[in-house]
């Protein structure tokens, strides 16, 4: 019964650090009755530093926080209309494999877009979402007793101006765009919905959606 059901917790506008250590007090609280949890969030500006560190792919903060995190991957940027999606998954008891579950995640993102009618695509030897060979969905996880914390970012309706502060993802190449450039009628709440209908297309099973802004 626990395979077939994930809840989903929209909790709007949250200070990075606050989901971070709740994400990890959820992992860490866990056990084999706990059932697997998706978690909607949007953060204040930060950027946020993945294991891989290095300091020349900051070139300006400009006030703008930064924080060290324990996901894999390299500096990227969280601001309001990004919609990041946080996967609190059992992976031994629904048997995924870690490379299984980055591409169910980059194929939520690409489906979810295609409904838009904005064409996206993965590439396999750099993680994230693709269009128009800029990035518009990036990636990181941690795996920890078997069960992941972290997630997907979708950039949706955002200032894009603090991407160009850094290297996103440590790659000085990257351009950064956001769904409302290709679409201007796009509104968060459609994407959300669209997002947790494909989340239970590919994970199969039913969410149980909570609005929630505390955890």
């Amino acid at each position: 019964m626990k395979k077939n059901i994930i809840i989903l917790r929209d909790l709007g506008l949250q200070h990075w650090l606050y989901t971070f250590q709740k994400m990890h007090d959820f992992t860490n609280n866990r056990n084999i009755n706990t059932l697997d949890e998706i978690w909607y969030v949007e953060h204040y500006p930060i950027f946020t530093e993945g294991c891989i560190h290095k300091k020349e792919n900051i070139i300006f903060l400009n006030n703008i926080p930064i924080v060290k995190t324990d996901r894999g991957g390299q500096i990227t940027y969280h601001g309001p209309g990004q919609q990041i999606i946080y996967f609190l998954i059992n992976l031994q008891r629904r048997k995924i494999g870690i490379r299984q579950l980055i591409n169910i995640m980059q194929n939520i993102i690409i489906d979810t877009l295609d409904s838009f009618l904005i064409h996206a695509y993965a590439k396999k030897e750099f993680p994230g979402v693709y269009v128009d060979q800029k990035k518009i969905s990036s990636l990181g996880l941690r795996i920890k007793n078997g069960s992941t914390l972290h997630g997907i970012a979708l950039n949706i309706d955002m200032d894009l101006t603090p991407f160009n502060y850094i290297h996103p993802c440590g790659d000085k190449n990257i351009i950064m765009t956001q769904m409302k450039d290709i679409n201007k009628n796009i509104k968060i709440k459609e994407v959300k919905i669209l997002l947790m209908q494909t989340l239970s297309y590919y994970f199969q099973v039913d969410i149980i959606n909570i609005n929630t802004l505390t955890i």
